[in-house]
């Protein structure tokens, strides 16, 4: 009895320990791996701001000569506790997914080694750091080098950057055509590794119902719609339109009526006193800078007061009466 309990016990301990039952031939989604990066580049983002509020309030510019070492020390930081740890960064985590080992020659689940997390780690962080000090590195370099050399030295290193970066941006963009072609290895550093992408979890299936994908779609489609539609209406006009019509044409000649005398007293644009007052065609007065700038942006610029087309400004003459006290 002891014998078989404790061969149940192992049994159970095999069964529950992770990646036992992961099948590594089931192909994940594209679209899966790909959000799994955009969750790391996030969090990678989210880590950075936090850390930069905690230098607020020094003094402007305390990380910048630092910022490219800093980065990486965050990104080692968050592989060290992620990807180190568990063979899965952060966003496939959150997506059930976690790095398969490629070079392995068994069919089971087979986690990364020591050394492919190293290089994997590396190779993400190295080059973005290598990209960010390549022009630090260019004046040190020609700085320690004598004068009739510098500018050699440091022509030949800038091509030599040049060419590796070329080909380095062209060996990506391959691997990508290829990961759409095949689903599979969407880095190149994956690729070079042997780190392939798999389900942690057995049969899991990224399910997303027709319900939400189309309100998804109805509001990103509206959305567009109305960023292309609003910039051709005339929002001025069309309240000038509707005011006229609620307040009632004979209200708005009589309130007018009334504030004839007092009109000059207020930008119709900005609320002000006028300066340098100018009018349009009607009886309302705008400022010269308000009115002129109004009417560049815009040249079928109606009077928001009262939505009649406004014509060339024209500076204000007013007659003004000088009484005796």
């Amino acid at each position: 009895m002891g014998l078989e309990s404790e061969d149940d016990q192992k049994r159970t301990a095999k069964s529950s320990s992770p990646g036992s039952d992961v099948d590594p031939q089931t192909p994940v989604l594209r679209i899966s791996q790909l959000d799994a990066l955009e969750l790391d580049t996030a969090l990678e983002q989210l880590v950075w701001t936090q850390f930069s509020q905690c230098f607020h309030y020094c003094r402007p510019g305390l990380l910048t000569p630092l910022e490219p070492e800093l980065r990486a020390l965050l990104q080692l930081l968050l592989w060290r506790f992620t990807l180190y740890s568990n063979s899965a960064t952060v966003g496939q985590s959150l997506l059930s997914l976690r790095y398969h080992n490629t070079l392995s020659t068994s069919p089971r689940y087979r986690p990364l080694s020591r050394r492919q997390k190293l290089g994997l780690a590396l190779l993400t962080a190295g080059p973005r750091w290598l990209q960010e000090r390549s022009y630090s590195l260019l004046q040190s370099l020609s700085s320690a080098a004598s004068a009739v050399d510098c500018g050699f030295l440091q022509k030949g290193l800038r091509n030599s950057l040049t060419l590796v970066s070329s080909i380095t941006q062209i060996a990506s963009l391959i691997n990508f055509l290829v990961f759409l072609r095949k689903g599979r290895h969407p880095v190149l550093a994956e690729r070079i590794v042997g780190a392939q992408a798999a389900f942690s979890k057995p049969n899991v299936v990224r399910d997303v119902t027709y319900q939400y994908m189309n309100r998804e779609l109805l509001w990103h489609g509206f959305a567009e719609f109305l960023i292309f539609l609003l910039p051709l209406i005339n929002t001025r006009k069309l309240k000038a339109k509707v005011f006229s019509m609620v307040s009632g044409g004979d209200s708005t000649e009589r309130k007018g009526s009334r504030e004839e005398q007092g009109v000059w007293k207020e930008c119709g644009l900005c609320g002000e006193w006028p300066t340098m007052p100018h009018t349009v065609g009607c009886r309302h007065v705008f400022c010269y800078y308000c009115i002129k700038t109004h009417s560049i942006a815009d040249p079928d610029l109606t009077c928001p007061k009262c939505g009649a087309e406004a014509g060339q400004p024209e500076p204000l003459k007013m007659e003004v009466e000088m009484v005796a006290m």
